[in-house]
């Protein structure tokens, strides 16, 4: 294996060990308990934990229910949002969403218009071939060739296979 490769190798291997510890990390809980100690978890702080005191909720999608009401919990009545992330990651975020969209946009037109430059040159090529013009082609072995019926079908067979795959209106 060469040196780039290794590298290249172990860098990846170190970021996917890194996420696989990250995740955990962002289903954590911090507030401040009644003797002012910051306390970590990844259960929901003990019941009575004035809001104010609770420092950081888990990012999640699903709304957080507190542990301190099940009841209310279960009726949906007493539902908490998790905090909003700054704002600054949250642009950040939908920055690099926009900038992946706009990529895999530029890749679809990029994509469809060497079909189109494929379609154009297909039929041309089918023209030519129909119009019963000699052609003549260099084979493997550096020879011309002139194209006899088979080989001219075969090539109008191939540039229709073409026409019907990057031609779809």
């Amino acid at each position: 294996m060469s040196r780039p490769r290794a590298v290249l190798l172990a860098m990846l291997t170190c970021s996917l060990v890194g996420s696989f510890f990250a995740v955990p990390a962002e289903a954590q809980w911090k507030w401040r308990d009644k003797a002012g100690q910051t306390q970590y978890s990844d259960l929901a702080p003990p019941p009575g934990t004035p809001e104010a005191d609770i420092l950081q909720r888990p990012n999640a999608t699903a709304p957080v229910r507190p542990a301190a009401a099940p009841a209310a919990a279960a009726s949906g009545a007493d539902v908490i949002k998790p905090k909003t992330a700054e704002p600054e990651l949250e642009a950040k975020r939908r920055q690099a969403e926009q900038e992946k969209a706009d990529k895999a946009k530029a890749e679809e037109d990029k994509r469809t218009a060497a079909k189109a430059e494929n379609c154009n040159r297909a039929k041309d090529y089918l023209r030519t071939l129909q119009d019963g013009v000699r052609i003549a082609r260099t084979n493997a072995a550096g020879e011309r060739e002139i194209l006899d019926d088979k080989a001219r079908a075969d090539e109008t067979k191939r540039a229709r296979d073409v026409i019907t795959a990057d031609c779809k209106q």
